[in-house]
């Protein structure tokens, strides 16, 4: 039995009938790879035999009485992996905008909190004859990085690699009365109140330090929240969501790196900002401010708080848009990104999990379906036009229940008030993006996807080309 940590809680308290906080992906396989061929069963059964491995997958959560503290994680009692793993067909023919509205409507479903919070979804009837996985997992019991070590459990580097040892039982817990939870949530929040004084002093000296360093002329400075310009995909969320997906090569954008002397992230920010240009101009409606973006940052080991299953900070920086010259936003985007890192670095990697600890469940809940509900994100400047995530992935196949993976694209939630997520993740030669929208701010997803080529070849004829 575990407490989930106050940031961890966090993505269940800003959990609204429209905003559905949990992360996903769409994974492509052949099935042509899996010993004895593909049959539904056989899939259910690999996923059976690796579920005890990745705790979210076997735990459900317990709420205290009145919300006086944070949920509490126990084994299900009652694990049923009939109701997590299910099957459905692809309409006809199964390609890629059938496979992403699928994804699309299974992304537009909240998860029941009554069990454990991930579901598994096969799609059969795809073209050329593969399958997919679309699964989906909270985000109060995962992050993009732990979404990549649970792949070490649920993926294998050869087609009849053996598996682990037979799964056990999981084990029961014993839940504790409502008094017992209640005693133990007013205990733990008068030990809190010992960490507030520090966590003020801190907070106040990265403050100063954010201050000066943004006022020194011998660095850069990262974008501001509430700084981004208006877009059509920037309002009230509804709750239905579509997907769609795009690839480039990996080797292509290695070389724009080189040449540039960026990152590998800085080159996926522009090929995202040329995307958004293109997809914005073909409306009529790019705003002549530069797109705000936040990306989520990994928090390393030394810089966490306390034990979090979300060890994620975030940076804000700008996408450079109003530059119509690609090499030079590219440059414009890693100049900006070098001052959002410092800027992260001045207010300190654990400020953000530090301050969740102390958030007033029932407060923090209520604010955040009061503000969807009432429509504020429609009467006030974007805080940030979306959301981009860069999660690397392996360099090497996988396989799943013995079916090779072809394509693994990753989609992270949409916010209120910004209705579009990026999320890309390299795999093998490939880089793979994955675009959730919600479907009635951007009804036209796969426009946008289509956008991708063109904007990543003419970032690569700029500064590779010339």
């Amino acid at each position: 039995m575990q407490r989930l940590s106050g940031l961890d809680a966090t993505f269940l308290y800003l959990e609204t009938p429209t905003l559905h906080m949990h992360v996903a992906m769409t994974a492509v396989f052949d099935p042509s790879t899996m010993p004895g061929g593909y049959s539904f069963e056989r899939v259910k059964e690999f996923i059976g035999n690796r579920v005890h491995l990745i705790p979210p997958f076997h735990q459900r959560l317990v709420e205290v009485p009145f919300r006086l503290n944070h949920p509490l994680w126990v084994k299900d009692p009652e694990f049923d992996l009939d109701y997590h793993v299910r099957r459905i067909g692809a309409p006809s023919p199964g390609g890629p905008a059938e496979l992403g509205r699928v994804a699309g409507q299974i992304a537009s479903t909240p998860l029941d909190r009554s069990r454990p919070l991930w579901e598994a979804w096969v799609v059969e009837g795809l073209e050329g004859g593969n399958v997919a996985l679309v699964a989906k997992v909270h985000h109060c019991g995962v992050d993009g990085s732990a979404g990549a070590q649970f792949m070490v459990h649920l993926f294998d580097l050869e087609a009849d690699a053996v598996g682990p040892d037979a799964p056990t039982p999981i084990d029961t817990e014993e839940v504790p009365s409502d008094r017992d939870l209640m005693l133990h949530a007013a205990a733990s929040r008068m030990r809190q109140r010992f960490n507030i004084l520090p966590l003020v002093g801190k907070t106040v000296s990265s403050a100063a330090s954010l201050v000066a360093s943004r006022n020194s002329k011998d660095r850069p400075s990262g974008a501001l929240p509430l700084t981004a310009p208006a877009t059509p995909f920037n309002a009230s969320i509804s709750s239905k969501r579509n997907v769609a997906f795009s690839r480039v090569a990996l080797a292509d954008i290695k070389a724009i790196k080189n040449a540039a002397d960026a990152t590998v992230n800085d080159v996926v920010l522009a090929i995202c900002s040329g995307t958004l240009r293109r997809y914005l101009e073909a409306k009529d409606e790019l705003p002549a401010l530069p797109l705000l973006a936040v990306c989520p940052v990994a928090v390393g080991p030394d810089e966490r708080s306390g034990p979090s299953a979300n060890s994620v900070s975030a940076m804000f920086t700008s996408l450079a848009s109003d530059i119509s010259d690609p090499a030079l936003r590219l440059a414009v985007i890693s100049e900006n990104t070098k001052g959002a890192k410092e800027d992260h670095h001045a207010i300190g990697a654990d400020m953000l999990q530090g301050w969740t600890e102390f958030a007033a469940p029932n407060t923090f809940a209520l604010a955040a379906r009061l503000y969807s509900s009432m429509h504020l994100a429609d009467r006030h400047r974007p805080i940030h036009n979306l959301v981009i995530s860069n999660v690397p992935g392996p360099p090497f196949p996988l396989y799943f229940a013995g079916a090779e993976l072809q394509a693994a694209y990753p989609m992270g939630p949409v916010m209120e008030g910004a209705g579009l997520n990026v999320t890309v993740m390299s795999y093998r030669d490939s880089v793979d993006f994955g675009f959730m929208v919600c479907d009635e701010l951007v009804p036209d997803v796969w426009d946008l996807a289509a956008c991708v080529e063109p904007a990543f070849a003419e970032l690569f004829e700029a500064v590779v080309g010339r």
